[in-house]
Formats: structure tokens, C-alpha cells, sequence
């Protein structure tokens, strides 16, 4: 039971570790930043490197906790996005006085999004979201000195509540409906067509929509990322939301699978919503945080497209776009991190002419925009076409079906837009009073390489793809 305990958990006692061994280091004498850093960048090395060595299948507390080599892949893209998040926001971290607290707030939220991946039943998921919402909600406040940063934390913690709260009537429903927490067993004593479940199981969505931040669930979004620092920020866009796509997937088919009829309406209706209203909210926006959370809810409206398709399709394709996507939007917030750290510049207009003074990071940014966009030939291209082919690949109305695809490639040519109008700004205006040149540090430097090459090569190796595939088949 032990070995099964450290072995089936390590990803998450090394956090536990993590965030134990900052703690005793800031009530000692404290380290320096820059050497605090290169700490903790080891450990979340160790933690992705960890997870692909010992045994992945198995289950503890009486089905409590579950994991799967497949969990430890959805793990280990999060670790990925975690790491890549510390390198490329270097200069910002190495300076602030309370780094020990920021990783001790961030390490306990990537536990509690790794805990509601694992978990077995509805009380364990609860609780584990919580840990996950709580310390972000803290860790938006960490520009302690603007004003709009105490702001997106009250957002933060206020939407958090009010979805929870959601959430947690849903639960309360689907137990009183069912009879049990356990999810295996919830998959079997569930019965389409019953009012109390039915009511339940949309609450339930609902309050994961919240998180997703999924039209209408989305207004706190946009306030809340302006208002953070990149950092949070990113791990939001990212990190927080990748996790809790891959437990809706995960939930939608297996646990709530005798209601499938009904989330299936409620993702096509939702999806094209989400795709609309992200797009052409990001049309107009000028702040570029809030520019890429519209972005991030249209990219969310694509991922429901796949999962709509409510096969092991769907649920591999949205974890291959994830993984294409953490390279994407991180590498585009980083550059956002870099420049605003060195400037305070984080509009579109600001951004006219950067490629006379800064090359390098004009090219990154483009070619994340174009990932994001899915232009061809970079990665975002595969995951957007296998996002679509997973949607469409459900049984129904061949008419239908059209009209959801055409809609669909109608809000990717919106995006085009929006994405190359930056890109334009970035290569082809001109600026009276452009950014300077930007001196960038060896970490953040390497941490952008990465994302683009990780970016223009991802899609060009179906083998990726095939190996996902292969150990979903497998576990």
C-alpha cells in the first residue's frame, strides 16, 4: 500500500515537497531570488521527468484516487506549461520580494488541478477544485502595488464562489438522484430522462463552464486577466484551464455517459456561441491581455467543437491541442510578460513597429499568433483540424453537420483576422514612439525558443499524435 501510495502519487508529493521545502526556506534565513529560482526550476524538472518512470495504472483510498498512464500524460503537459511559465517570466520572478509565496500559492493550485484529474469520486473533485481556485485567487493580487490587480482578485474569488456554489448544488442533485459519489457507479445508477438528474447534470456543467470560462459563464474572464500579473495570468489561460478540459472530457463519456443526448446539445449550442463571442469580442479589444482572453474563450469554443464528438477521438484530439496550445499562448504571453516588465507597454498600439527595435521577439509572437490562428504549416493548424474532424465525426444529419462545420471555419477566418491584425501592427506600421529595444535574459530566451520550435515541429511529427492515441487505447 505504501509503495503503491509513493509510487501512484509522485507527481503530487513532489509538489507537496515543493511547496514544504519554500516554506521552511522563507522561515529560515531566505535564499536569493536568483538561486531560489534555479530551485525550483529543478524540481519541476524532476516532476516531468518523474512521470515517466514506476508504474502509472492503478487506484487508492478505495477508488478515491485513480491514474493511468494517460492522467500521467495530461499531468506531465500541465508540468510542462508550469515550467515554461517560471522560465519565461525570469526577470519579473527573479525581482519580486515574495517568490517563495508566489510558488507556494502556485504549487498548491497545480496539486489541487492534479488531485481533480485523479479523482474518484464527486467529494474528492470538490475539494480538489477548491485547492485548485483558491490560491489563484490569491496569487491575482501578487502586483501588490495596482489597484487592477486587487480587482481581478475580487473578481477571481467572487466568480469562483458563485461557481462553486453551482457546482456544488449540481453535486448535491446528482447524489441525492443516484445514491452514490463513486464515479464508476454513478456511470451505472444514472438514467436519461430524469428531471432530478437532468437538472443536476446541467447545474454540474454549468459550474465547470464557469471555470472554462464558457459563454455566458465568461465575464469574469477579461477583467480578471488584465488585471493579473502575466504569470497568473498564463497559468490561467493555460495551465487551469487545460485541466479542467481534460476532467469535462473525461466526465462528459465515462461518468455521465448515459446523459449524453443532453451535453451533446449543450456543447453544439455552446460552442458556437463561445466561438462567436469570442472572436468578435477579440476584434476590438486594444489591451493585449484582454485581447488574448477573448482569444483563449475562442480557442475554448474550438476545443468543444472536438469534444462534441463524444468519442476517443474527441478526447485525444483536445489533449493533443492542448499540448499545441500551452506552446502557443504561452509563448505569446511571454513575450507580453518581457515587454510590459520592461516598458509597462501592453496595448496593440504600443506594439506598431516592434519589429524595428526587437526581431526576435516580434518573430515569436507572429509565429505563436499564426499557431493560434491555425495557419499552417505550425502545429495549431493539426490540432484545430483534428479538434474539427473529431466534431464531425459524430452520427446525425449529414445537413446538419455541414452548417456546425461552416460555422466553424466561419469563425477560424474571424480569428485569421484578428490574429494577423498584430501581426501587421507588429511588421508593417509605423510608430512614432515605438518599444525600444528590449534586453532579453538567457531564460526567458530559451524558454520562447522552445515554444517555437515546439511549434513548427509538434505538427509535422504525426508520430505525437499516434502515441496519444496509443496509450488512450491502452489504458
Amino acid at each position: 500500500m505504501l509503495n503503491d501510495f509513493l509510487i501512484l502519487m509522485r507527481l503530487e508529493l513532489l509538489q507537496t515537497a515543493l511547496v514544504f521545502l519554500l516554506l521552511f526556506i522563507k522561515l529560515g534565513k531566505g535564499w536569493k531570488n536568483e538561486v531560489l529560482l534555479n530551485f525550483i526550476y529543478l524540481f519541476l524538472l524532476a516532476g516531468i521527468v518523474a512521470a515517466f518512470f514506476g508504474r502509472h495504472d492503478g487506484q487508492l483510498f478505495a477508488g478515491m484516487f485513480v491514474s493511468s498512464k494517460y492522467i500521467f500524460i495530461q499531468k506531465t503537459i500541465l508540468n510542462l506549461g508550469v515550467l515554461l511559465i517560471a522560465l519565461l517570466n525570469y526577470d519579473w520572478l527573479r525581482k519580486h520580494e515574495h517568490l517563495a509565496e508566489f510558488f507556494m500559492l502556485l504549487m498548491s493550485a497545480q496539486l489541487g488541478l492534479f488531485l481533480m484529474i485523479s479523482s474518484g469520486n464527486l467529494l474528492i473533485f470538490y475539494l480538489s477544485l477548491e485547492l485548485a481556485s483558491i490560491p489563484v485567487a490569491a496569487l491575482a493580487n501578487f502586483d501588490l502595488e495596482r489597484r487592477t490587480s486587487s480587482e481581478a482578485a475580487m473578481k477571481m474569488i467572487l466568480s469562483s464562489a458563485f461557481s462553486s456554489g453551482i457546482l456544488l448544488f449540481g453535486i448535491s442533485l446528482l447524489y441525492g438522484a443516484s445514491g452514490t459519489i463513486q464515479f464508476e457507479m454513478l456511470a451505472s445508477n444514472l438514467k436519461a430522462g430524469q428531471p432530478l438528474e437532468t437538472i443536476g447534470f446541467i447545474l454540474f456543467f454549468a459550474g465547470l463552464a464557469f471555470k472554462l470560462s464558457v459563454v455566458p459563464f465568461h465575464l469574469w474572464t477579461a477583467d480578471v486577466y488584465e488585471g493579473s500579473p502575466v504569470a497568473v495570468t498564463s497559468f490561467l489561460s493555460v495551465i487551469s484551464k487545460g485541466a479542467t478540459v481534460f476532467v469535462f472530457v473525461s466526465l462528459l463519456y465515462k461518468v455521465f455517459n448515459p446523459l449524453g443526448e443532453i451535453s451533446y446539445q449543450l456543447l453544439l449550442v455552446l460552442s458556437v456561441v463561445t466561438l462567436l463571442v469570442g472572436n468578435l469580442f477579440a476584434l476590438r479589444q486594444n489591451n493585449l491581455k484582454r485581447f488574448l482572453a477573448f482569444s483563449s474563450i475562442a480557442q475554448v469554443g474550438f476545443m468543444l467543437v472536438g469534444i462534441s464528438g463524444g468519442s476517443a477521438a474527441a478526447d485525444i484530439s483536445v489533449t493533443y491541442f492542448l499540448l499545441i496550445y500551452v506552446f502557443s499562448n504561452l509563448a505569446a504571453f511571454g513575450v507580453i510578460g518581457i515587454i510590459g516588465d520592461a516598458t509597462g507597454r501592453e496595448s496593440v498600439a504600443d506594439y506598431r513597429g516592434l519589429y524595428k527595435n526587437n526581431k526576435l521577439l516580434s518573430w515569436v509572437m507572429a509565429i505563436a499568433l499564426f499557431s493560434l490562428a491555425g495557419v499552417p504549416p505550425t502545429a495549431g493548424f493539426f490540432g484545430k483540424f483534428f479538434l474539427i474532424m473529431a466534431g464531425a465525426a459524430k452520427q446525425g444529419s449529414n445537413g446538419f453537420k455541414t452548417l456546425f462545420i461552416a460555422i466553424v471555419a466561419i469563425n477560424l477566418v474571424i480569428s485569421l483576422y484578428y490574429y494577423l491584425r498584430l501581426v501587421r501592427a507588429m511588421f508593417m506600421d509605423s510608430n512614432e514612439n515605438p518599444v525600444g529595444s528590449v534586453k532579453l535574459a538567457a531564460v526567458p530566451k530559451y524558454a520562447l525558443l522552445i515554444c517555437v520550435l515546439a511549434i513548427l515541429l509538434i505538427g509535422l511529427f504525426g508520430s505525437l499524435y499516434e502515441h496519444i492515441r496509443s496509450v488512450y487505447q491502452s489504458s
